[in-house]
């Protein structure tokens, strides 16, 4: 508080005094019944075995996000919804696993139209509804409705996820981008929204709501990273994160002059390619280019604490830190490089895992995730249970309303009560998974049972020259063999059969919420 003279006590009553007090503040004042504020920092593409508090071999120094886990819960068996970015995306806003959408692999391309529904309730939709303000800033990844110069959408007859799509680069020449772009972020339940969409699609161009900020007066040149199409002048890609970074910091700072709590979903545009650390990084970590822009994230997540802190909110308010899917394990080389290239420094993305990026194993889909909240959740707990990001939308629900309401997701389950130190008996029996391809997986206590061969995302399947008759599936006791080395399939029938059920009805059913009220 800042330095006033205070009144003559003797005019002015006891209660003026204490209205005249309450408005000099410049933060909120929490009381022991105010909703908390909530934000989710999703990485893009950050690895479990990123974090020096997940991996004691990391070549990153990762202070800030060290010291929030020891703040709050560390998840050890948390896994993205799947191995891929937009399916993630989608299940984390809906508490919806995207494979019951028209997306039944991959992710969406450039142009594609919306994956949410219009009548799908979200995330932000329901925070809404309890008071709260709205934003997503960074990346959004889960289509818009792009209008030609008559109004018309170009992309809603065109079938999303289809990567070889003949022509998709070229739709942009139907777009007239001075119109609004509907079908993002605004329509999905947000009241602010600030990014590039996809930091290697085009349009290469900040958004604000539903609208460009900038002419897109060029093309993107062939020597700068990311696919074909329109850009801004002087579009540097260096500055996304920066930018993205800074606008966080100043909606917190703004929120904290309002009533309402907020609700902040921060979708970082890093360490996923391409991989452009500012100057200021580059040479801060012992695992290159990637492990420098590991670095950048760790100052990201830094600045939203500080902002928190500065602004009086931190105790108050739900910090969820985690990421979309795996790390690919790209080195940096020309803002890319190969897959699995940076373990050349001696750094594991996925440690102590098998796979990466859009696998079916571990290395795909199990990612870190933390949450702090100050003032209701203990400080240094380590948690084994197994949680999916998709339980963040019947958590958030029950957190902020009733738990009741929390059974209304297809494949959300509530660990409020987890959270809150309430609970140690485990919230979810099972989890399924989900690769790139398509492939299905799913885990139930010490089991995981693979519904086919191999990796089914990028790591191939290594297995089929060694020579010997494979399995048709796989199956791994992650208690004894967490790096899915030993594939007992044959072995367990019984245990093969009893999960191979519960996936197919899972499929066929629509859901995977026990407590689901049909």
């Amino acid at each position: 508080m800042k330095n006033y003279k205070f009144p003559n006590f003797t005019s002015i009553s006891f209660l003026m005094i204490m209205i005249w007090l309450t408005s000099c503040s410049e933060t909120k004042q929490v009381t022991g019944t105010e909703k908390p504020n909530i934000i989710v920092i999703l990485a893009d593409d950050l690895g479990y075995g990123d974090l020096g508090v997940y991996n004691d071999e990391s070549k990153i120094l990762t202070s800030h996000l060290d010291d929030l886990a020891k703040s709050g819960i560390r998840f050890t068996n948390a896994h993205s919804p799947s191995s891929v970015c937009t399916p993630t995306r989608y299940g984390i806003l809906t508490g919806r696993f995207a494979w019951r959408t028209d997306l039944k692999k991959s992710v969406l391309w450039a142009w594609d139209k919306p994956l949410i529904e219009e009548d799908r309730e979200t995330l932000p939709k329901m925070l809404k509804k309890r008071g709260y303000n709205t934003a997503n800033i960074g990346k959004w990844h889960l289509g818009w409705r792009w209008k030609d110069k008559d109004g018309n959408y170009i992309n809603d007859t065109i079938p999303i996820g289809n990567y070889g799509l003949k022509g998709r680069n070229d739709l942009y020449q139907f777009i007239d981008f001075s119109k609004t772009i509907d079908g993002g972020p605004m329509e999905a339940g947000f009241d602010y929204y600030f990014g590039d969409d996809v930091p290697n699609f085009a349009p290469y161009v900040f958004i604000e709501n539903n609208k460009i900020i900038a002419d897109l007066d060029t093309l993107k040149p062939g020597s700068m990273y990311g696919g074909p199409g329109p850009m801004s002048s002087g579009w540097d890609l260096t500055k996304v994160m920066p930018t993205i970074t800074k606008k966080s910091v100043e909606y917190i700072e703004d929120q904290a002059q309002e009533e309402n709590p907020f609700f902040l979903y921060f979708a970082l545009t890093a360490p996923h390619t391409p991989i452009a650390p500012t100057k200021d990084f580059i040479g801060k970590s012992k695992a290159g280019l990637y492990g420098d822009f590991v670095t950048e994230v760790d100052w990201t997540v830094g600045q939203i604490i500080d902002a928190l802190n500065r602004t009086g909110q931190l105790d108050n308010t739900i910090v969820v830190f985690t990421s979309d899917n795996g790390s690919p394990q790209r080195d940096g080389e020309k803002m890319g490089g190969k897959t699995g290239s940076v373990k050349k420094y001696g750094h594991d993305p996925s440690r102590p895992f098998k796979g990466m990026k859009a696998d079916i194993w571990e290395g795909g889909h199990r990612v870190p995730c933390i949450v702090s909240w100050p003032s209701k959740i203990s400080s240094g707990q380590v948690s084994s249970q197994l949680f999916g990001l998709n339980d963040l939308m019947a958590t958030f629900t029950a957190l902020t309303e009733s738990s009741d309401k929390s059974s209304q997701y297809e494949d959300s389950q509530d660990f409020s009560d987890v959270w809150l130190n309430k609970e140690t008996s485990p919230v979810r029996q099972n989890l399924v998974h989900h690769s790139i391809q398509g492939m299905f997986a799913i885990s139930e206590g010490p089991w995981k049972y693979i519904e086919g061969k191999g990796s089914g995302g990028w790591s191939g399947n290594p297995d089929e020259k060694s020579g010997f008759t494979l399995p048709e599936g796989q199956l791994y006791n992650l208690e004894t063999d967490i790096a899915e080395q030993n594939n007992i399939y044959d072995q367990h029938p019984e245990i093969v059969e009893k999960l191979s059920a519960t996936l197919k009805m899972y499929r066929k059913q629509g859901y995977s919420n026990p407590n689901m009220k049909k």
